[in-house]
């Protein structure tokens, strides 16, 4: 019998209630473009890449398979939704080949892993992310990559007519529930907040709304 496509492994996730991270339609095209731009920005198979928020493993799939064996990290407060991914995204057999490493807090510590990254991934993070949790982030970027590690992360722009958020919470999609909600930010703060801290940022590809960020340590 023929394994399920990835499709029919995201309807049955889905089935159980899971929260697949947006439209089941997206589903594979999004998880897939994951993997396309970190490649565009130098991936290698023995890469060390840290996903932040990695749900139920939609871009995980892709990554997990491209990368050698325990080069994925996942961050995913959400028990319930890394499981199921684990099980039936990404399959038993394929976590027991490549030793994926994961943990759930929900602080944004990059550190509980006690590894170095070449890159790190937030797509649709910062969508839902306060300014104060954007600059821990950048943080701990600085604290778990060495001089070449690039931060890829997506924002929705905020045109120049409205004001960016400036709340201290998260909004909309969370570990316990997936409701909706998104906040918006202008590429002029993200460079701002990345300068004061000795990074680099600059814009990259738009996808379904949301624009890809390049976040890396300048050089001098």
């Amino acid at each position: 019998m023929p394994s399920p496509s990835l499709r029919e492994r995201a309807e049955a996730v889905q089935a159980r209630g899971i929260f697949l991270g947006g439209p089941l339609r997206k589903f594979e095209t999004v998880g897939r473009n994951q993997l396309s731009i970190l490649l565009r920005n130098g991936l290698n198979p023995d890469s060390k890449v840290l996903d932040i928020g990695c749900g139920c493993l939609r871009g995980g799939y892709w990554l997990i398979h491209f990368l050698q064996q325990g080069g994925y990290y996942g961050i995913e407060p959400s028990r319930e939704m890394l499981e199921i991914g684990k099980e039936l995204i990404v399959t038993t057999a394929l976590i027991e080949e490549k030793q994926p490493r994961f943990d759930m807090n929900p602080e944004l510590d990059f550190q509980v892993f006690d590894a170095q990254f070449d890159f790190i991934m937030a797509r649709s993070i910062w969508t839902h992310a306060s300014p104060r949790q954007i600059e821990k982030m950048l943080d701990q970027f600085i604290l778990t990559t060495g001089p070449d590690g690039v931060f890829l992360t997506s924002i929705k722009p905020c045109p120049w007519y409205r004001r960016q958020y400036r709340g201290d919470a998260w909004v909309g999609a969370t570990y316990i529930e997936p409701l909706d909600g998104t906040v918006l930010y202008k590429f002029s703060w993200i460079a701002h907040v990345c300068r004061e801290r000795g990074l680099t940022a600059t814009r990259q590809d738009t996808e379904y709304g949301q624009m890809w960020l390049r976040i890396t340590h300048t050089h001098i």
